[in-house]
């Protein structure tokens, strides 16, 4: 065919030469065809369209080309020749004499190939061996097809290769999508993208399947009683399923946006399945700025509250999680556990840039007050340095702006006379230099250092205690045993707070300065106390914690819902 095709050329070149008078005057006025364009018709019409040589072209092109994908090596130079000359005889004859019949066989080779890999094969290697075919297609083109045929091979080989199998390669058990991204298999998940990408629908059936997993082992983890016991431990497995999926959506899927938006849609949608999850992720805040991030670089820092930020991202009610952060908040500032103040502003700028001004103004006052609290007791001790004047205590006061802290109930609470009189020194003082304002102090609130002593005086420690605690302690220096009754008489403390300040003294195990007669772990009034003189400890500082209070029960977490959506114009001065 080649030789024949280039003999009918030569022969052509030769009428032309001699017949271009008659092609230049003749041909022109009557609109005839030119002689070389009429060499060319009888050769596609005589030749290349007469039946059996059609037929015995599309078999040979056919089986080269199928030997070819078979692993076989061909002549490609021949097939190069005669695509060559059918796109000389036009590139309807090129279309309609060989593409549409290689365009019809290809797609029969790829559908019946497809099933046969699909049935033997796990997703990865399906994948590989049609990325592979498509690469081959598009080699075939350039080595001997017209390069318009690029586009449509292409075509036909990702629809029986990719769009026909998506559903089952991604469904696929073992080896689907889901077994991808539980294993972190980036460079197979990064070759279903690719691969799906080339398809209509190929990315929208992933996003699709990724967020129904997420969602579905989201809901596991909310749901779940053991797992939500802890809040850091939970609040930890979240960020780090997380971080699993946008490591794949970074690393195998080109950090498409599409599929981040899909992530957040999943977690959105499961997190607020937890009603705790805006205190659990407060919670988890005040872990790391207490203990969690002490050492840690100003990198580090950033980068897990960049990752906190996103969880926060997701609650629906960041009301509630602006009321428990202001919680854990306060207690940071107000016994001064915090890893660092920078941390603590950073994490304050990161709310008010995602929340506004208004969410953070009563967080960024309660720093204030402790900066200013710093100021009036450095004032309040040059003042009683002037005055020659020295209290029977080292009393730190902190002055805080009702309004801006968690709502406290004033606490009643009888102190002892040495710590009374030096409230009264410093009330006097700071009244004095601003008039027209009101002190009520927050017991409950406080915190104290006592020396003890044990084993008659040969053991000393250092105790840490809340003021409450302090109050029940100082009362044994009195008196070697008292009733329930007796305390509670005394120091006029709240019947629930004195109850878990007692259970914190005698029931803690290694914490317990106090004995209970009868022993157990719950505090009665029928119970009575006595200094436990021979409690030894290793340590020379003891910090006894207070027994946390009873989690609020479902009608207590609907209160604080509505609690939190108003009612914060209290804006008189208040101190503790």
């Amino acid at each position: 065919v080649h030789g024949g095709v280039a003999d009918s050329v030569c022969v052509c070149a030769a009428a032309v030469h001699v017949l271009q008078y008659m092609d230049r005057t003749y041909v022109t006025q009557q609109h005839k065809a030119p002689v070389f364009q009429l060499g060319l018709d009888l050769w596609r019409e005589q030749v290349v369209r007469q039946p059996q040589i059609h037929q015995r072209l599309l078999a040979i092109l056919g089986d080269m080309v199928s030997r070819e994908r078979a692993g076989e090596i061909v002549d490609r130079a021949l097939l190069r020749a005669t695509t060559q000359m059918l796109m000389d005889l036009g590139k309807p004859t090129y279309e309609e004499d060989f593409e549409r019949h290689f365009l019809a066989t290809a797609a029969d080779f790829y559908a019946k190939e497809a099933q046969e890999v699909i049935a033997s094969s796990n997703a990865p290697e399906y994948m590989l061996k049609a990325e592979r075919r498509l690469a081959e297609e598009v080699e075939r083109v350039k080595n001997y097809l017209d390069e318009s045929t690029e586009p449509k091979i292409t075509h036909v080989a990702e629809h029986e290769l990719i769009t026909v199998q998506m559903k089952a390669l991604v469904e696929m058990e073992g080896s689907g999508l889901v077994p991808l991204l539980m294993d972190d298999k980036y460079e197979d998940l990064g070759r279903m993208y690719s691969l799906f990408k080339r398809v209509d629908d190929g990315l929208a059936l992933l996003r699709s399947v990724m967020g129904s997993h997420i969602k579905e082992e989201g809901r596991a983890l909310v749901n779940d009683p053991e797992k939500t016991k802890d809040p850091v431990e939970y609040v930890s497995v979240l960020l780090g399923m997380r971080d699993k999926y946008e490591a794949s959506i970074s690393r195998a899927f080109a950090d498409d946006k599409s599929f981040r938006n899909t992530l957040n849609q999943s977690f959105e949608a499961f997190i607020n399945q937890q009603q705790r999850s805006p205190e659990f992720i407060s919670l988890f805040i005040d872990d790391r700025l207490r203990k969690g991030l002490k050492g840690a670089s100003e990198g580090e820092v950033e980068a897990t509250l960049d990752k906190v930020m996103a969880l926060f991202r997701y609650l629906q009610e960041k009301d509630v999680f602006e009321k428990y952060y202001k919680q854990h908040l306060a207690k940071r500032l107000l016994s001064g556990r915090t890893v660092s103040d920078d941390a603590e502003r950073n994490m304050l700028v990161k709310l008010k840039t995602e929340c506004g001004y208004q969410f953070t103004s009563k967080l960024e006052s309660m720093f204030t007050d402790i900066k200013t609290s710093r100021d009036t007791m450095g004032d309040f001790k040059a003042r009683l340095a002037e005055q020659g004047e020295e209290l029977p205590l080292d009393l730190s006061v902190q002055v805080l702006t009702t309004g801006s802290w968690p709502t406290q109930a004033a606490s009643k609470c009888v102190l002892p006379a040495q710590l009374e009189g030096a409230c009264e020194t410093f009330r006097q003082f700071y009244l004095g230099a601003h008039s027209g304002r009101r002190l009520s102090w927050q017991t409950n609130m406080g915190t104290a250092d006592l020396k003890a002593n044990f084993n008659n005086g040969k053991a000393k420690h250092e105790i840490t205690v809340s003021t409450y605690q302090m109050v029940v302690l100082l009362l044994f220096n009195e008196a070697e045993q008292l009733s329930y009754r007796e305390i509670a008489e005394a120091t006029e403390i709240p019947a629930q707070e004195l109850k878990r300040s007692l259970q914190s003294l005698a029931c803690a195990k290694g914490k317990n300065v106090l004995r209970k007669e009868p022993m157990s772990k719950e505090v009665e009034e029928s119970d009575s106390f006595t200094f436990n003189d021979a409690f030894t400890s290793k340590l020379y500082k003891i910090k006894i914690g207070t027994v946390s209070a009873q989690k609020e029960g479902e009608v207590e977490k609907q209160e604080t819902r509505h609690k939190v959506r108003g009612r914060r114009n209290q804006h008189d001065k208040g101190g503790g």
